[in-house]
């Protein structure tokens, strides 16, 4: 399977996550050993920034960035039903700046 990614391609990253109550999209759930607090994992639905020799910058909807090995297990491109129905989840791609400036104006 060719794992290359691009610039503005979506990804879904799998995160490792732990509280004391996990979220509806939580899963994988596991209470620690004396049931006060729970591990999980959550799919992280991003895009991708930029491209280094062997890792990605990627960007949330809310504008951070996390750097991933391009080889990390947990980054995968999303399924084509994840894209129809998860499409909302995923940050908007940046558009060409004539355009920005054109819908200012108007």
């Amino acid at each position: 399977m060719d794992f290359r990614f691009k610039v503005n391609d979506w990804v879904v990253y799998t995160r490792e996550k732990h509280s004391l109550s996990p979220g509806p999209r939580a899963k994988n759930i596991s209470p620690s050993t004396h049931g006060e607090m729970y591990s999980y994992e959550v799919d992280k639905y991003w895009v991708v920034s930029q491209v280094h020799q062997d890792s990605l910058i990627l960007e949330t909807r809310t504008g951070k960035q996390h750097r991933v090995a391009m080889n990390d297990r947990r980054l995968r491109h999303p399924s084509w039903w994840e894209r129809l129905f998860y499409a909302d989840r995923f940050p908007r791609r940046a558009s060409a700046p004539g355009r920005a400036m054109a819908n200012r104006t108007a």
